[in-house]
């Protein structure tokens, strides 16, 4: 390496659920700022999204001898854990002098275990990784120094052991984005014809406490928000340089400061920016906000997902959600009504739940009335909160099921196979509910619908449940009317749960 730049390879999973290609195609946005940071330390940098090229292995390990780095890496949610495995080995069986390093959440609290079983995986990124790859690469040019490396786990004597915690970063317009690294060709919105798709971020952290959800947890309950004038502009540039149309923001909660939140919407009102915003908020915000809805519409938000998870207020208590039955119906209702699509999940499959628990869910969803909404299975991660009061219900340890899409534990009174039915008949059920009643929406907003029931139909994950309801004779007339002169598309699912399995 003494006569050359270090060469650095960065590799999503090749891991699919029917969740990941929920709503278009999603760039792995973690990858653009570990890219940046990587060539800050001198290194040559390429992005493989064997996720979203739907590559396999056998491609993967292509690319790796083609591109011969020094450094690979991949990142590991629990639920691709064991592909991010799979390609540390098959990075080792090219060159076992290639470095191999896995960071994510999943990576983050269970070093020790990757470290321990695989020795396939030299380093593992604990926390937010930008600073930590940067030092890294200098490391492995200078073939020490690992152990002055905050956030970062290794082997010391062979035995798996970590260094102290690195700090968050101070100042997130300080990081540096490999934009130019991304293919664009590939990312974009399928409900929107033409509609080039960026991830990207104006804030990190989450403040909250949900006792199922690893974000608060790998966050540390904080939160930084960056400058809004340069959070805009970078919309500008993905928009004026790579045809950025639609913008899902990564952030867990946006609008945690109201005050910086609405200086964004009234930059990219004064700027008409023309992207389309797409963004996840907590049920809170959107109450404090109702002064503010007419800006976010204005400002080019057209779809907000707020998680409602339970219409049981014990089951909120249990998930430490801090809101009330209430204010989720008040939140869904005030997005509806100023014109943007709303959309909530609801994580079912606690030890207590039964088909007719689910069932009265499905009747309270409708109540609700999210333009759109999905049933999820309660996984517990491995790190979470809640999970040691779950443990004795957790019937595999395979991380690949552990997608919200596939149940991991079992209720008490309902089989798996019960379970797993009741779930998909749940989302159903739903969606057909909603489609007997579009001619009491908005013709922007049927129109989008139909769009949505064809994306699920054709390729998703619930493809089953809504074929049988389109060819089943429950579709109104007008409904298929509407499919029929819509052309083909792709799948579609909760874009909540597509954002976290697509977080690497």
């Amino acid at each position: 390496m003494a006569d050359r730049r270090p060469r650095v390879l960065l590799i999503t999973s090749p891991y699919h659920s029917g969740v990941v290609e929920a709503a278009g195609v999603w760039l792995p946005l973690a990858f653009v700022y570990l890219a940046g940071a990587a060539r800050r330390a001198g290194a040559e940098v390429e992005i493989y999204d064997a996720m979203s090229l739907f590559a396999t292995h056998e491609d993967i390990a292509r690319k790796i001898e083609s591109f011969r780095p020094d450094i690979v890496g991949t990142t590991a949610i629990t639920a691709t854990e064991p592909d991010a495995r799979v390609i540390c080995a098959t990075a080792k069986a090219w060159n076992p002098g290639v470095r191999t390093v896995v960071g994510n959440v999943h990576a983050t609290y269970c070093w020790e275990e990757i470290l321990r079983d695989d020795p396939a995986v030299d380093f593992v990124v604990r926390g937010e990784g930008e600073q930590t790859m940067q030092e890294l690469v200098a490391a492995v040019v200078a073939g020490e120094g690992f152990d002055r490396i905050d956030g970062l786990a290794w082997r010391r004597d062979g035995r798996p052991s970590t260094n102290g915690p690195r700090a968050f970063a101070p100042d997130l317009d300080a990081l540096e984005p490999a934009w130019d690294l991304i293919d664009w060709q590939h990312y974009h919105y399928r409900p929107r014809p033409h509609g080039r798709l960026a991830i990207a971020s104006s804030a990190r952290g989450c403040s909250q406490r949900c006792a199922f959800c690893s974000q608060q947890k790998f966050w540390a309950r904080t939160w930084r928000g960056r400058d809004p004038l340069a959070f805009v502009r970078e919309l500008e540039h993905l928009r004026d340089a790579h045809g950025v149309r639609v913008a899902m923001l990564s952030d867990e909660t946006p609008t945690s400061s109201r005050e910086r939140w609405a200086r964004i919407l009234d930059l990219l009102i004064e700027r008409q920016t023309g992207v389309e915003i797409l963004m996840e908020t907590r049920v809170d915000d959107v109450i404090r906000d109702e002064d503010l809805l007419p800006r976010y519409a204005a400002a080019g938000v057209s779809h907000i997902y707020v998680g409602v998870e339970s219409v049981q207020q014990s089951t909120l208590d249990l998930y430490q959600k801090d809101i009330k039955v209430a204010e989720s119906k008040r939140a869904i209702d005030l997005i509806n009504a100023h014109g943007m699509v709303s959309e909530t999940s609801f994580v079912l499959g606690t030890p207590e739940e039964t088909a007719a628990s689910i069932r009265k869910t499905v009747e309270l969803a409708k109540w609700y009335a999210p333009d759109m909404a999905f049933f999820l299975a309660l996984t517990p991660w491995p790190y979470a909160d809640l999970t040691p009061q779950l443990e004795s219900h957790v019937v595999t340890r395979d991380y690949r099921r552990y997608n919200l899409v596939e149940p991991v534990m079992k209720p008490d009174n309902m089989t798996m196979e019960e379970l797993q039915r009741e779930l998909h008949r749940a989302t159903g059920h739903f969606f057909h509910d909603k489609f007997k009643n579009l001619s009491r929406l908005s013709p922007e907003k049927r129109s989008f619908m139909v769009s949505v029931l064809k994306l699920l139909i054709e390729n998703s994950y619930l493809g089953h449940e809504m074929h049988s309801m389109a060819s089943g004779g429950e579709m109104p007339e007008s409904v298929r009317r509407m499919l029929a002169e819509i052309g083909p598309v792709g799948a579609v699912g909760s874009a909540a749960a597509g954002r976290q399995l697509k977080a690497g």
